[in-house]
């Protein structure tokens, strides 16, 4: 069975990176959901996706230039909420038994915050989620890093077209990520459906996912290929299309 991961929360259904899109996500049944982690000045950890705050708050400028207290005082766009603390989100996530994957970004100018990934880990170690957590980035120096930080914690890889290119290729990328010891590699569905055989070759089923596709046709075709999971902003519908799928397999 192919996994279904609720990208932002399922940000399609709720306001992104928000504590009531993973309470609604939590009891859905997928199996789990990706989530975006940022530094702040003060040097904790917030989940929100953009570097910046325009898009999904009532703030702006860079996320990295406030402190936690500040940060927690901007709303959401669309939503009563605030932006949640990754403690808060792990309090909301930790009984779920969800597979948590937590994305580690850059900067407002695409520099890593530096020490993130020791206090990602640290938040995860603190509520004993180490076996459902894996920790990801488009970065191979970031999970690089991590996997000399904690030989054990699952990474994950993200990539796309763009981010191929800025290694050198897709070979290149492919040989960098797959040289980090267990690291899965999540592909955008547009160039993994040109490479599969390529990511196949290098990781295996278990180790290759798939994002986003968020349409019926979409998701009825990435859950019958050979990938762990799919990343998508629609769980609802790819619940559905695996119910579906599998009935008629039956």
């Amino acid at each position: 069975m192919v996994m279904i991961v609720g990208h932002r929360g399922a940000r399609n259904l709720w306001p992104e990176n928000s504590l009531e899109g993973f309470r609604k996500l939590a009891a859905m049944g997928v199996e789990g959901v990706e989530f975006d982690v940022h530094m702040t000045r003060d040097g904790k950890l917030v989940v929100i996706h953009d570097p910046t705050l325009e898009r999904t708050t009532h703030g702006s400028g860079p996320v990295g230039r406030k402190t936690l207290a500040e940060l927690q005082s901007i709303g959401l766009r669309d939503s009563s909420e605030r932006i949640p603390s990754l403690d808060e989100v792990l309090d909301v996530l930790g009984p779920s038994g969800l597979e948590l994957h937590i994305e580690i970004k850059t900067d407002a100018v695409g520099n890593p915050y530096e020490g993130l990934e020791a206090l990602a880990l640290e938040a995860v170690r603190r509520r004993g989620l180490e076996e459902r957590s894996f920790l990801t980035c488009f970065a191979p120096e970031v999970l690089e890093r991590v996997r000399q930080l904690d030989p054990k914690i699952r990474v994950l890889a993200s990539l796309d077209r763009r981010s191929a290119e800025m290694m050198g290729g897709l070979d290149r990328a492919i040989a960098r990520f797959a040289a980090i010891p267990g690291c899965t590699i999540a592909v955008e569905k547009a160039l993994l459906v040109h490479s599969m055989e390529s990511f196949l070759s290098a990781v295996g089923t278990g180790r290759l996912g798939a994002w986003v596709p968020n349409e019926e046709a979409d998701l009825e075709y990435w859950l019958a290929q050979p990938v762990r999971q799919i990343t998508t902003d629609r769980p609802d519908l790819a619940l559905a299309v695996r119910r579906r799928l599998a009935e008629a397999a039956a």
